[in-house]
């Protein structure tokens, strides 16, 4: 007896779906999977503007009244959100900025998307989570796709450069393209796709703009563009596609009498700080100098009643952001279209994110059509850490660890899931159990 439970040992160890991302045999999945991500498309950008690409996808398939983004509601951390199903103090892809409390360094967005060690710090992204099961994977502009995690990096890769047009939209198409090339010639299974509108529309001239309306088509036109070519590839029932965004975009009160100004706080000294971050939108990080932490948060807490400041064990729990040791000891966010402005004054935007994740501007938009999706399903909202769980589904792959929840978007599917719940390749596991039968019989 003791040969059959050394090999139902053996077998578990082996095909556990409860692994933590390590290699497991499994069968490949029905369906290929392209994630699409636009760059601050707020989830009501539809309701003002022509959309009949987008209008057709929740016809076709499902369409999400609105997805809660993580906070803080920034690029980098909302979009590493999406690929760990984490909570951003839980991921540590805590700002747009790397930063290092230290040295005092601190380098731009485009900068610290190509520095490995602020995105590979103990999560791993679906990316590699798919290829150590079989899976060939790409990213394409996607915020994170471009390091190396645990000295693994994304088969197939693309990164924007630091004058990269947005806008271009000749480029979109032909972006779309190489895609389709990556899941027809390269035989991806897994693909993200990155666009860095409207947000960047949104940011110069602001939400309300006509410049935002006339994006919103463009970005319309492109998930037309991308169903065609689909369509052209031969790709309609065999891959899922999921079209949503990081967080959504709200107006700058850029003349309010109001401005939540550091420089002009009673009391207040830089003096006293030992490093800063602030200017970046509504978000700010603080370390004061050695033994001045109460009086700096003191002279903070009620500096401006539009400025939310905390210690960082006070921090709201509900916004799971400050346990993470890369944030500061104190932290701080405004109100609803209000930036903190430092020394100076240097923020200019129209438009800005950032601000609390309840907050409906900061929402965003969530669209799935394809082979593995219901047609015609509208769903109330969710928070967006349960994509991943959603993803790995589609893909039959075993999750990481993370904070989202299974059930959560499976109503969405045909089935009620896709995949193989235990992967384990059938002709294996039916030779093992033959085996094991055997050797219980002979024990």
């Amino acid at each position: 007896m003791r040969y059959s439970v050394v090999l139902l040992a053996v077998a578990l160890a082996l095909f556990s779906p409860w692994g933590t991302g390590a290699p497991v045999l499994r069968r490949h999945p029905q369906n290929k999977l392209l994630l699409v991500s636009f760059d601050g498309f707020r989830w009501n950008y539809d309701q003002d503007v022509d959309t009949p690409n987008l209008d057709a996808m929740a016809r076709d398939g499902v369409k999400a009244r609105y997805m809660t983004p993580a906070f803080v509601t920034m690029t980098s951390p909302c979009h590493f959100t999406l690929v760990t199903g984490k909570y951003i103090e839980n991921h540590g892809v805590v700002h747009n900025m790397f930063y290092n409390t230290t040295s005092k360094v601190k380098l731009p967005y485009h900068a610290t998307l190509g520095i490995q060690r602020w995105w590979d710090n103990g999560s791993v992204p679906i990316w590699i989570t798919a290829q150590r099961q079989g899976l060939k994977a790409g990213s394409f502009f996607y915020p994170g796709g471009n390091v190396t995690y645990q000295g693994e990096a994304v088969a197939l890769s693309r990164k924007e450069g630091v004058l990269h047009n947005y806008k271009d939209e000749k480029e979109w198409r032909e972006n779309v393209d190489t895609v389709m090339r990556w899941f027809t010639e390269e035989k991806a299974a897994l693909v993200t796709l990155y666009f860095g509108e409207p947000d960047s529309t949104g940011h110069k001239y602001g939400p309300e703009s006509p410049e935002r309306k006339e994006m919103v088509k463009q970005v319309d036109r492109t998930v037309g563009y991308l169903r065609d070519s689909m369509e052209r590839h031969n790709l309609t029932s065999s891959l899922d596609l999921i079209v949503t965004s990081d967080h959504g975009m709200t107006t700058v009160n850029q003349r309010a009498s109001d401005l939540v100004e550091f420089h002009r706080f009673p009391n207040f000294t830089f003096r006293d700080i030992e490093f800063e971050l602030l200017d970046y939108g509504p978000n700010g990080m603080l370390i004061p100098k050695e033994g001045k932490l109460e009086e700096v948060y003191r002279v903070l807490k009620d500096a401006h009643p539009r400025l939310h400041v905390y210690k960082k064990e006070e921090f709201p729990k509900a916004l799971h952001y400050a346990s993470n040791p890369r944030i500061t000891s104190l932290l701080m966010y405004s109100d609803l279209g209000y930036v903190i402005h430092g020394r100076i004054n240097v923020q200019f935007n129209k438009g800005e994110h950032g601000f609390d994740n309840e907050a409906m501007d900061m929402k965003t938009i969530f669209r799935a059509v394809g082979p593995s999706f219901k047609a015609g399903l509208e769903v109330e909202p969710f928070e967006s850490i349960h994509v991943y769980e959603l993803m790995c589904q589609l893909l039959g792959i075993v999750p990481e660890p993370n904070d989202g929840h299974p059930d959560t978007l499976r109503p969405m599917l045909h089935s009620g899931e896709t995949g193989n719940p235990f992967p384990i390749q059938p002709s294996l596991l039916m030779t093992l159990l033959g085996t094991l039968t055997v050797l219980t019989k002979v024990a």
